[in-house]
């Protein structure tokens, strides 16, 4: 893929994100300006102090909310992260803002050294990024936001500039990350799956030697509760995880950490439905992609699905084995339309049983068995709720006929964060805000929620056949 090919349009003066109209709710006000005050003028920081570059899912999600207020900068957004693609496919997970101060977040460009270290991967030249990469929700953002504008994704050649881009993203994991041989796509940083220190991780990560703590100085304490955020030790296993694939020029093959993850994959999965209706849109035919998306969900059922558990669970690549943690990645296949039913009535039932206690214990689903050893309601990945999970799993609960549980979680997520001022995330029970607050993708998926208002027969969310009767499940009506 030619690097300088298919470049974001330059976006001409600042765009005004949201006029209200009188009939706006406070809740949808409210939200649509934490996204104006994080737009850039080319894209939207998920937080201005703790993340204040651009992030690769945060950037999706947000794009899923921001349509509904800006298609134009919806498509930005996303244009924005395409192009600071890699030539090998792969989407990094920061596109580095060169006006940010190298101290305001570590890892720093001056860490990565994607121009020089990723240079036989093709990484862009007059951009600084990191080297990894995050899970891949970019496709169904693109056609959900088109589908918010036709007329003007049309208009744009939306759609025509980033469909080649989002099919090489997917070339890239499913030829370069196929790790364990058995069609999956394997992370091989926990900073990829995006649920950076879940407990999941803790058995593949004992395995790697932290670098010493004073190699490096972690920003992220400068905007958070130390008790919120990961501890030293699981840092200083990142960084050398990090260094080290750095070190070997970003190149992809068996390592100390590799691990097939069930929310990445089903992403993945959801992405490949999308990039069907996306061709099907251009003139072309998506059957081989409907098809590429069914054998992913059969691996996906073969490899990571564990009946005593009633879930997915991870797998550690270089043991072999399943992961014996139980983490909301594991329910995120439910957003999948072609999961078996029996798989599907499982799953709805574990999520609403003691380990994640929805309808019960739980305000919102949290991200760590509350029944496990290692589970905290305030640190981060380990116990926490977090709203696009949440939002991930409200859409497959309606996906699968299940209205009344899918409405009571719509109205707690809502409710939660308009109460805790759209937090990064929450205390599962109280709905506490930990993390920072004024968060991009709460605010985004907020607005998401607001917009579609279950009502009069519609659910919100709508499988759109494709030729064969089969939908890409995590769509929604164009606005």
């Amino acid at each position: 893929m030619d690097s300088t090919a298919q470049r974001a349009p330059r976006p001409t003066g600042r765009t005004v994100a949201y006029d209200p109209s009188s009939a706006a709710s406070p809740l949808h006000v409210r939200a649509a300006a934490v996204l104006e005050a994080a737009w850039t003028g080319t894209s939207t920081v998920p937080s201005r102090g703790l993340y204040p570059h651009q992030w690769s899912w945060d950037s999706a999600f947000i794009a899923i909310g921001l349509r509904h207020v800006s298609p134009l900068r919806a498509q930005t957004e996303l244009e924005t992260l395409l192009a600071a693609q890699w030539t090998d496919g792969r989407i990094p997970h920061i596109v580095f803002n060169p006006s940010v101060p190298l101290d305001a977040y570590f890892p720093s460009p001056d860490f990565w050294r994607s121009s020089t270290a990723g240079r036989a991967a093709g990484a862009p030249r007059t951009v600084q990024t990191s080297g990894i990469v995050q899970p891949p929700v970019h496709a169904l953002a693109a056609w959900l936001v088109h589908l918010a504008d036709p007329g003007l994704s049309r208009a744009r050649g939306f759609l025509t500039r980033v469909y080649p881009r989002l099919a090489a993203w997917h070339r890239y994991l499913l030829h370069r990350r196929d790790l364990g041989g058995g069609g999956l796509v394997s992370v091989v940083h926990p900073w990829e799956q995006g649920m950076d220190n879940s407990p999941c991780w803790d058995l593949p990560l004992s395995r790697v030697t932290p670098a010493p703590a004073r190699s490096f100085r972690r920003a992220d304490l400068d905007h958070g509760s130390p008790e919120d955020r990961p501890t030293d030790l699981d840092y200083g296993r990142y960084v050398r995880l990090a260094s080290d694939y750095r070190d070997r020029g970003y190149a992809d093959g068996p390592g100390d950490f590799a691990v097939e993850d069930p929310a990445f994959n089903a992403l993945l999965i959801a992405s490949e439905h999308a990039l069907a209706r996306i061709a099907h849109e251009l003139g072309a035919a998506g059957s081989a992609r409907q098809d590429r998306a069914e054998r992913l969900t059969a691996a996906l059922v073969e490899r990571l699905w564990e009946p005593s558990a009633g879930m997915f669970l991870c797998r550690d690549v270089r043991a072999g084995e399943l992961i014996p943690e139980r983490g909301v990645s594991g329910l995120v296949p439910l957003l999948l339309p072609t999961l078996p039913r029996d798989l599907a009535a499982t799953l709805v039932r574990t999520v609403c049983g003691p380990h994640f206690g929805l309808g019960g214990t739980t305000r919102l689903v949290p991200s760590y068995d509350l029944l496990g050893e290692a589970f905290d309601p305030h640190r981060y990945w380990r116990g926490p709720a977090w709203f696009n999970t949440n939002w991930l799993l409200e859409r497959g609960l309606r996906l699968h006929g299940e209205r009344g549980r899918a409405d009571a979680l719509r109205k707690g997520i809502l409710h939660t964060a308009g109460a805790s001022g759209f937090a990064e995330y929450v205390d599962p029970y109280t709905g506490q805000a930990c993390g920072a607050t004024g968060f991009g993708w709460t605010a985004a998926l907020t607005l998401d929620l607001l917009h579609d208002r279950p009502a009069g027969g519609r659910n919100g969310v709508t499988a759109i056949d494709d030729d064969q009767g089969r939908g890409p499940g995590l769509t929604s009506s164009p606005a």
